[in-house]
């Protein structure tokens, strides 16, 4: 192999590593994100964690962030929650650098 090679194999691994590391920490979010919401909405125990896992499955199955951002969204709509979009994105934000700070330390 070349010095070319090398350089081009090691760019590959490092593009598949960013993108596993990306796709954990974009769940991990939405799971944090899906135990807030849930205790907004009065929900707890089992049935938070159901929701939680729900919005990472609808960040995965359907649009993304979009997708979950309007999930919570109706929700909270739904049971009168006071929450505007800006807190939600924040919280979002917020709970994302959490996230990537919990990946880092567990790996």
């Amino acid at each position: 192999m070349t010095t070319f090679d090398d350089r081009e194999d090691t760019f590959e691994k490092k593009f598949a590593l960013d993108e596993e590391l990306q796709f954990k920490a974009i769940a991990r979010r939405n799971k944090l994100l899906g135990l807030w919401a849930a205790e907004k909405l009065g929900i707890s125990g089992a049935d938070a964690e159901a929701y939680a896992k729900a919005l990472v499955l609808a960040d995965v199955d359907k649009c993304g962030e979009s997708e979950v951002f309007s999930r919570i969204r109706a929700d909270f709509d739904a049971k009168s929650v006071q929450q505007s979009d800006h807190q939600i994105q924040r919280t979002m934000d917020q709970l994302m650098i959490t996230a990537v700070e919990q990946i880092q330390a567990a790996g």
